[in-house]
């Protein structure tokens, strides 16, 4: 019965991972590796050994990673200004509070806002803000395709 809870937990943390990676208020990857390890460690890592365990954590760090830098090349190849990059950022975590759309589209209005506020040019801001929003987009994308990456290896790890 105990182990039934393990992997319900286990199954859990995976769901919610996966959710975080649309909702920047969850650490999405990290749930998603916890989940991984929990189940490796319920089985004492026998079906999912260490080799497995270690490529899902070197993925981990990797869509961590790729969270930072992709939004950033986007506003950095767009010349935003710092502004424009705080305003992301405060977008962002005012998106999270309006639900999928805001989570979506409020780091566009942020970047927007703060590159019109630093440099008044309405053109600029604009392509400033869609930079950076394509770029978070990217990020997203890249880390929802590393997560199921990370899955992959778990789930083939525990059939196998």
């Amino acid at each position: 019965m105990a182990d039934s809870l393990w992997w319900v937990l286990s199954t859990a943390l995976i769901l919610v991972g996966l959710a975080g990676i649309v909702l920047p208020a969850l650490p999405g990857t990290l749930f998603v590796l916890a989940g991984i390890v929990l189940g490796a460690w319920i089985d004492d890592f026998t079906r999912v050994g260490w080799f497995a365990v270690s490529a899902v954590t070197v993925l981990a760090i990797l869509a961590w990673l790729l969270d930072y830098v992709a939004a950033l090349l986007g506003a950095r190849r767009a010349g935003a200004s710092r502004k424009a990059l705080v305003g992301a950022a405060l977008g962002t975590v005012a998106g999270i509070f309006m639900g999928i759309v805001g989570v979506l589209f409020m780091p566009l209005v942020g970047a927007f806002v703060g590159e019109y506020w630093d440099r008044r040019d309405h053109g600029r801001a604009m392509h400033v803000g869609i930079a950076t929003w394509l770029g978070l987009l990217a990020g997203m994308l890249g880390k929802f395709v590393l997560a199921f990456v990370m899955i992959g290896i778990y789930v083939v790890a525990l059939l196998v």
